[in-house]
Order: C-alpha cells, then structure tokens, then sequence
C-alpha cells in the first residue's frame, strides 16, 4: 500500500508541473518528461537471501557479500571478461620480469568516487593495508606471498613476491584485489570499512543492515555507464515473498532461487529462470578437531552411509552435476578421475565398529536456512540412523551459521566453496592448507603436511601441466583422510523479472549488473 500511495503521490506532483509548464512547453520540457518517466525504470531492485557481513573486500569471508561490492564499488587491476579469461581493468597492461617480480602499467583517467586520483601510490597503500598483521585481515592469506608494492613511478607499480606465485593475476581478478580510496583506508584504519570506495561504476549511498544497501551510478566513471541510476540490495529472507516482488514489479531480480521454486517461476507470466554452472561446489564438512571426526575412521563410515545419487534427484531434482571433489569442473586444476565414497552401508558399520562405535552415537549438523540445505540434512539424518547415528539438525541464520563455522564451534556442516578465480589454488590454499583454518576458510581444522607441501608447490610452479599434476594428488589425499562429502557443483540460479536484460552471475558467483537494462 505504501508502494500504491507513493506512486499516486509522485503522478499528481508530475500532472501539477506539466500543468503549471503547460503555457511555455517547448523542447527543453520535453526533455525532461522523458527524463522522468525513463528515471523511474532506472532503478534496479535487488531481493537476496540474506545480508553482507561487511562492505569491506579485506574483512569479507562470502561470495555472498562479495558479489554486491566487487566490480561495483570496488575494481581490480585486472578483471575477466564473459568467458572468465583475465582481462586489463584499472591496469592497462602487465608483464612478469622474473619469477617474483610483476610490473603493472595503470590507467591515468581513474578517479576514486570521492575525487581522489587513482595512481600507484594507491594501489600500494590498499595493498599495505591488507597484508598488514595489525590489520588482522582473513584475506591477507591469500596474498602471504606479497613481499612490497613498489611504485615506480605514478601509473607504474610492481609486485615483488617472496615466491613464485603462478595464479597471482587470478587472485588479483577477485574481490580480495580491490582498489580502495585511500582516504577511506586513512579513515578507517585496521577497522572495518562501513562506507566503501572504489572507482567502480556505482557509488555507495546507503546501508540499513538487515534491509538493505543502496547504490547509485557514479556520473564520472571512467568507463561504460551503467545503464541504471541507481541499485537497492533488499534483504528478504523468505523466498515466496522474494517471486511475488517480481510478479508484482517491486523487484527485478531474486536470488538466489532454490530448485523448489524452480517449476513455479518457469510457469510465471513475468519472471524468467537464470542458471549457469560455477566454480564452486557444495558439500558436507567435518571438524576433525572434534571427538569422534578426529578418527578418519569416523568420517569415512559416513561418507559411505550417505547415498548421493538418491539426495541429487530427491533434494536437487539433479539440478548441478554430482561432484566428486571440491572443484569444479570448470576449474583449473580438477580432477575428473577422483572417486568419492561409494554407498556401503556394511563398510560403513565397520569402520564405527572398529573406531569404537559400534552402536553409533550423537552429533550435530549445522547448515543455514536454505530449503535446499536443510532438505538435504533431512535425507542425511534419516540415511545415518541406518549406521546407528542421530543426527541433530540445527538451522541458522545465514551470518551465524557462518561465524559458527569459521570459529569451529560445529561437528558436521553443509556448506559450499565458490571459488573467486577458477584457479584450483583458491580452493586448495584457503580450504586445506593448515594456515588457512577458521575464516580464511578451512573450516574442517584440518592440516596435513603432505598436502601443505603439494598445495604450496603448485603455487610456485610455472608448468601448469605440473600443476595440474600436485592438484591431483592433494585432492586425493584429501579424500583418502574423508575431509568432507562431496555433494553438488554449484548452479548459479537466479528469479529475473521479463524486460530485465544482460544480467548474469559469473562462474565465480559474482552478480554481474553493470550493463543491465530494464525495458
């Protein structure tokens, strides 16, 4: 009703000028008809699951939260194109002198959205701040490797690396390579960032937390406009609500949409379904700091208790391919001959048999309030009572069940990987290499010095054949020590009202809206 009332409000005050214009109507005036009745397609409203954590690419743990910001408010010296290959963003060409050492050449006709010059020495001071131990940022991990950004001079900088790093311009492509004014790293300091800027093409306005966050287009941008004025993020946790926004016009795009909704958006009048594959892949985790996943004993009988192809069409409708590992298919660096647990519920029994539980025993599986997910800990709860265990499904609100996991007060947990850079280093590194546990995003605890060693070789090797190779063989000792279940890899899917076009979601999970246009 509010939305109706609003409406008659701003009709009468347009019928109140034209009439009052109406004696000296020539062609300015009618430029500025046009202009208002196209302003009012110009917004672009956005309804999601659940709210960021935080608007600041250091201190962001989600793809969730990243996929409002990056390439929005915040870009990269490189970026990738449709085809997810890296292209040139804020630097306009680069070249590697030596196995550690990478020279940029910038732009010179980038602002920041508060005026401030965009040159080398800003491109240091975010990358300073980043690295720093005071700073305590969960994503400096990924750029351990950074040694010192050396400026050269105003639009040439280099990267100098204690190691050679072979996916460095992938990570650079992500959310964690974000140029950030350096006024507002000045202000904000070792806190997090609560007003963001970059020079991306939309400028923050505003952020009620839990309702929503408010963009609009930024008029000196250096690059294509966006083709709206303006952009809301409105939160809207139930998804029913979410469909009808756009059946009614209120919204124009929900997501993400869940495979129960799939049929009933297919039969709308007005809204359409997105799907595309991504990196990521969704999957079931164990804490193996705690008592009984400590025993790898453990983990394997449940991994063969679980009947995958049962829960992808039950739960999935087969919606995403089965996985296998926790990459991707599209990623550099799978593994298309790995082998999961086959279903052995006999298997299964004797191992807890000769773990010490022969009877079973009780835990916990956390997972946040998707239908989907919760669907699937249903079917898992009633599959590990074949074993003897009682599983206690315990369902959160998306940014506790995060902060519950990253600080390792769970048993069990389903959750997914995005993967930001389609390279199998940010899985690897952030999932399993012991320096990465907690927020970072091994949330299994887990730490084996083998894979440390693989994990950290594939970094530094330049033949990616070779690469491919030290993947692999991380992969499968992961699956040998049963880390996790693999379950699904993930489909980008999306509600999209009719008339909404060039609106995509990259491999990665990032929204892509910069050249949306609403007819």
């Amino acid at each position: 009703m509010k939305n109706k009332s609003r409406f008659i409000m701003i009709v009468l005050a347009v019928l109140l000028v034209m009439s009052g214009c109406s004696t000296n109507m020539g062609a300015n005036s009618g430029g500025q008809e046009d202009g208002q009745a196209s302003k009012k397609q110009d917004q672009l409203v956005i309804v999601r699951q659940s709210d960021v954590e935080n608007l600041d690419h250091h201190f962001m743990s989600t793809i969730n939260a990243a996929s409002v910001t990056h390439g929005k408010i915040y870009e990269g010296l490189v970026g990738r194109d449709k085809n997810a290959k890296i292209k040139p963003l804020l630097a306009k060409e680069w070249e590697q002198l030596d196995d550690t050492t990478w020279e940029f050449k910038l732009r010179d006709d980038v602002t920041f959205h508060d005026g401030t010059p965009f040159n080398a020495e800003a491109v240091k001071k975010t990358f300073d701040r980043l690295i720093d131990p005071k700073v305590a940022s969960p994503r400096a991990v990924v750029f351990k490797m950074v040694k010192e950004v050396k400026v050269i001079d105003d639009h040439t900088l280099q990267i100098l690396l204690t190691e050679p790093f072979s996916p460095l311009l992938s990570i650079l492509a992500s959310h964690e390579g974000g140029i950030i004014s350096p006024k507002t790293i000045d202000k904000y300091g070792k806190d997090i960032i609560q007003e963001p800027v970059g020079t991306g093409p939309f400028v923050f306005e505003s952020w009620e937390t839990g309702k929503e966050i408010t963009f609009h287009k930024n008029d000196s941008y250096w690059g294509d406009e966006p083709n709206v004025s303006e952009v809301v993020f409105k939160v809207v946790p139930e998804e029913t609500t979410r469909i009808s926004m756009l059946e009614t016009g209120e919204a124009h795009i929900a997501e993400p949409l869940s495979v129960n909704m799939m049929d009933s958006v297919k039969a709308s009048a007005n809204v359409e379904v997105y799907r595309s594959e991504g990196f990521g892949t969704e999957y079931v985790g164990f804490n193996v700091q705690k008592e009984p996943f400590n025993d790898v004993r453990v983990r394997k009988a449940i991994s063969h208790a679980v009947e995958m192809d049962s829960i992808m069409k039950g739960v999935f409708n087969n919606i995403g391919k089965k996985a296998n590992s926790l990459l991707g298919s599209k990623v550099f660096g799978y593994h298309p001959d790995m082998k999961a647990y086959d279903y052995n519920v006999n298997e299964a029994k004797k191992l807890l048999a000769e773990a010490g539980y022969p009877d079973g025993f009780k835990t916990t599986l956390l997972t946040m309030d998707s239908k989907e997910r919760i669907s699937l800990a249903e079917v898992m709860q009633s599959q590990l009572k074949g074993i003897g265990i009682d599983l206690d499904i315990q369902i959160q609100e998306y940014g506790t069940f995060v902060e519950q996991a990253t600080s390792g007060n769970s048993e069990m947990f389903i959750i997914s990987w995005r993967n930001a850079t389609g390279d199998a280093d940010y899985n690897q590194y952030n999932l399993f290499h012991s320096d990465s546990s907690g927020p970072a995003g091994n949330t299994f605890f887990y730490g084996n010095d083998e894979v440390d060693q693989l994990i950290e070789e594939a970094r530094s090797e330049k033949d990616q054949e070779k690469r491919i190779e030290l993947y692999a063989k991380s992969q499968e000792l992961e699956m040998k020590d049963a880390v996790y279940i693999p379950v699904r890899v993930i489909e980008n899917m999306a509600a999209v009202r009719k008339g909404v076009k060039d609106f995509s979601i990259s491999p990665a999970g990032y929204m892509e809206i910069n050249k949306i246009r609403i007819d």
